[in-house]
């Protein structure tokens, strides 16, 4: 018995672009998820904390874990799951899921994010100047009470379960 080569025609289509988009989103995602346990937990040490030095130490800590961590995972992760919807061929206008899912990824992403990196520069900055001089600013006091990145981190934690059941289970 001689074995033949099969013609690559009568083979069922592959959805190979598909499988590399999807593991490339899940890799984004997981990059998204070490970025925001990077940085929200030393969001809530610092305002936890009375501790000035410690304040600074966490909220430095936490600003440098936005920017070298979370944001990029968080542009990652949209760009690949742009990229995996368009090689799957879903449809953003007929696939209810995806466009609530893209909504929520954008008002989150693009509203709550930079809200929660403003306030949380603002507070290492004040952070900072008060650990400098030794005693508690009022500035450091206001923004403390503010609680801007609490809110907002708050919400960016929130919605990552949300984003990712509509990923899942497309409900709609």
């Amino acid at each position: 018995m001689v074995a033949r080569a099969v013609p690559c025609s009568q083979f069922p289509a592959d959805n190979r672009p598909v499988d590399w988009w999807r593991i490339v989103h899940v890799l984004a995602m997981v990059w998204l998820g070490a970025g925001l346990g990077s940085t929200y937990p030393l969001i809530v040490k610092a305002w936890a904390s009375k501790d000035l030095k410690y304040q600074m130490y966490c909220l430095t800590e936490a600003a440098n874990n936005e920017t070298r961590v979370l944001l990029p995972g968080a542009m990652a992760t949209g760009i690949t799951g742009f990229f995996w919807a368009v090689a799957a061929n879903y449809n953003f206008v007929k696939d209810g899921w995806l466009f609530a899912l893209s909504a929520i990824y954008v008002i989150v992403y693009f509203v709550c994010l930079p809200l929660m990196g403003v306030g949380l520069r603002r507070a290492r900055l004040a952070s900072l100047i008060a650990a400098k001089k030794g005693v508690e600013t009022e500035e450091l006091r206001t923004i403390i009470e503010d609680r801007v990145p609490i809110v907002f981190g708050t919400v960016l934690v929130v919605s990552v379960p949300v984003i990712a059941w509509l990923a899942v289970f497309k409900p709609f």
